[in-house]
């Protein structure tokens, strides 16, 4: 199942390029179990295109070049996308945040 994934263009600059997302979730959250209560505001959120990106390479064994040709971008957005999602993850892990994979981009 493929699907288009259009992220929100406030107008400044050139508009982003629709991603292509072979899969879809629906609002997922981890949660650490050694944690004190959280806002949802303290979450760590995951936008779709970040992960089918870490998917396409990590999970997949894509190379950046064939993974950006199956999202449908460039290999330069790609590494933007990778960058920002292992970002995120080791912020949640080394802060003990809960992680939101978010069905829309926040």
């Amino acid at each position: 199942m493929h699907g288009r994934f259009r992220r929100r263009w406030r107008g400044r600059g050139r508009p982003p390029k629709p991603r292509v997302i072979s899969f879809t979730v629906g609002n997922v959250v981890f949660v650490p179990m050694k944690t004190l209560p959280q806002t949802p505001a303290d979450a760590v959120v995951i936008a779709p295109d970040e992960l089918e990106a870490l998917r396409l390479v990590y999970l997949e064994n894509y190379s950046q070049s064939e993974a950006a040709n199956k999202m449908g971008i460039s290999r330069g957005t790609l590494w933007r996308l990778l960058n920002e999602g292992r970002r995120k993850i080791v912020k949640a892990l080394v802060e003990v945040k809960p992680i939101v994979i978010s069905p829309s981009y926040p």
